[in-house]
């Protein structure tokens, strides 16, 4: 037999997601080049891997071996890689971040150069809620989070990192009241909000509730982009970060209701347990930011922090 690491890694894939499409999509190859690789780790054994009854992909018992096999062997080889990185002076290993939906927007540009330099580090990322960031956190789970309310029940340590800019918007087909929008006309409107746990619909809750702004009528949604999706259709208004609606405001999509009190603004932090046992990963992470932080949100996010057109 002369199969290679990249059939197996290939094979494992399919056998975990049962599908050649959704294995080339998250191994980001094409489906032909899959399918042809698939073919050749095949034709190296006599009994079948796996069988296509219509149009639906099953793995064989024999072929659930193989699978089991390929990630042992895979393990190994990172294990292998791992140590070699070690004995040369590199810095390998995990990180895991867990971030408020809206800071997906953001923790990427903060996450490439990082990544770009140390390349035997894996980095796993959970994108939720608010209260399941903190949970995460507290349990253990994380490294690090990103968020933009500090919660006060945890001793942390943190990183200021950039202005989260937050504002009232409508859809484009928003009937502006003749008299202009304040607080009293603004109730004709259905208010869109995120779910209960969400740094962001707390934000809202607040600036409703401080300016005695009366909700008549109401939906609530689980993501900030279905959020957006709904007020670019009409649905309602809603407040929403500036980060994560750019595009749409640049294209028209949606438009900023101009009102007392907003833009409202807090910032992102990058925050870690104070008791947490850091690894040389996280500690090299924390430099890293550290010292490119302002560099970084510089060059992608000035237009977000110095923009007074909101």
């Amino acid at each position: 037999m002369n199969y290679t690491l990249h059939q197996l890694e290939i094979f494992k894939k399919i056998a975990e997601v049962k599908s050649v499409t959704k294995a080339s999509e998250q191994l980001f190859l094409t489906q032909p080049a899959v399918s042809i690789q698939l073919k050749n780790f095949q034709d190296q054994f006599k009994l079948p891997l796996f069988e296509v009854v219509g149009r639906k992909l099953y793995i064989t018992e024999f072929g659930e071996e193989i699978a089991k096999a390929a990630t042992k062997i895979l393990e190994e080889v990172d294990a292998i890689n791992y140590k070699s990185s070690l004995f040369e002076g590199k810095l390998a290993g995990k990180l895991t971040l867990s971030i408020v939906s809206t800071a997906k927007y953001a923790m990427p540009y903060f996450l490439s150069g990082f990544i770009k330099e140390n390349e035997m580090v894996d980095v796993t990322m959970d994108v939720t809620n608010k209260m399941s960031v903190i949970r995460a956190l507290e349990n253990n789970e994380c490294d690090f989070a990103m968020v933009s309310t500090i919660p006060k029940k945890l001793k942390i340590e943190s990183i200021e990192l950039m202005k989260n800019k937050m504002v009232f918007v409508a859809g484009k087909n928003y009937n502006f009241p003749k008299e202009g929008i304040n607080y009293k006309n603004l109730n004709k409107s259905i208010f869109i909000f995120r779910e209960q746990g969400s740094a962001t619909r707390l934000a809202m809750e607040k600036y409703l509730i401080k300016n005695k702004i009366e909700i008549a009528r109401k939906m609530e949604l689980t993501s900030n982009e279905a959020v957006k999706q709904a007020v670019i259709a009409g649905l309602g208004i809603s407040i929403m970060p500036i980060i994560g609606i750019n595009y749409a405001l640049q294209n028209g999509d949606l438009q900023v209701l101009k009102i007392k009190g907003l833009p409202l603004e807090t910032y992102w932090n990058l925050i870690w347990l104070k008791s947490k046992n850091l690894s040389n990963v996280a500690k090299a992470f924390i430099e890293y930011m550290k010292n490119n932080k302002d560099e970084i949100i510089e060059k992608e996010f000035r237009k977000f922090n110095n923009s007074s057109k909101y």
